[in-house]
């Protein structure tokens, strides 16, 4: 005997915007956003004009040849391998044409396996996912004043204005061994997420990114962060990446009882 049951899938609806800001001419950001595979990443270079963005370039083409496997484990080892040839790369470009100076660039990284999602990320490039009309931060800034809140310290809002506030304490690149920080979570029908630079949640608050969220599909929701963090003042490159979770076709499964 045979049981039909019939599953709705989520399509994930994405739209993506860089800008090098109000003050900068040159934009080292860059974003990654593969609708049709589930996966998105921003990259925020660093190092100045000539390569800040030779390593946020770097690391979003590498990501884009990828083929990741539609299973979880398998999807993270490929990212993961993916970003530490990128490390690498960096680091023997620095030694051959910088003399050793510093080129990096922060990454946040999420692919969606199904109903499971997971961020890998370096530095304070951020993910966002806003549910039912709640915001919350998923991964967590790798930064001097993000450690100096967890350590009580200052306080969140102090940290935005802090002179050190621009201070990270890792990226893809700098170190000789890249380490990444990973989380699992659940993704629900409906769900948006937000990837973005510092550029955007440097000026924006977590109640003014909400706000442009909230009833929006995500090419409207790019255009409202993006134009707020201008109105803001926008002193660094600004990116954003919005995918939202809508139902795919029904998908009617034959089940063989024994």
């Amino acid at each position: 005997m045979q049981d039909t049951t019939y599953r709705r899938p989520i399509y994930w609806e994405s739209h993506a915007a860089t800008h090098p800001g109000a003050v900068r001419e040159h934009n080292e950001d860059a974003y990654l956003s593969r609708g049709a595979c589930n996966h998105w990443a921003v990259a925020d270079g660093m190092g100045g004009h000539a390569v800040g963005d030779v390593a946020s370039q770097e690391i979003v083409s590498a990501l884009a040849r990828l083929a990741v496997p539609n299973e979880l484990a398998g999807a993270v080892d490929c990212i993961e391998d993916c970003l530490l040839g990128v490390n690498g790369s960096l680091q023997r470009y620095a030694r051959q044409n910088l003399g050793g100076a510093t080129i990096g660039s922060t990454l946040v990284d999420l692919i969606i396996c199904g109903r499971v999602g997971v961020c890998l990320w370096a530095g304070d490039s951020r993910l966002y996912r806003y549910r039912r009309q709640t915001l919350t931060r998923i991964s967590r800034d790798h930064s001097q004043v993000e450690d100096m809140v967890t350590m009580g310290l200052i306080s969140a809002e102090e940290a935005r204005t802090h002179q050190c506030s621009n201070v990270i304490t890792r990226a893809v690149g700098v170190e000789e061994n890249l380490l990444l920080d990973l989380r699992v979570f659940d993704v629900q029908l409906g769900d948006m997420y937000l990837l973005c630079s510092d550029g955007l949640h440097g000026v924006l608050s977590d109640e003014a990114i909400a706000d442009r969220l909230e009833c929006r599909e995500p090419a409207q929701s790019v255009e409202a962060l993006m134009a707020a963090a201008m109105q803001a003042g926008a002193p660094d490159n600004v990116t954003a990446v919005v995918t939202k979770g809508i139902p795919g076709a029904i998908v009617r499964q034959e089940t063989q009882q024994s």
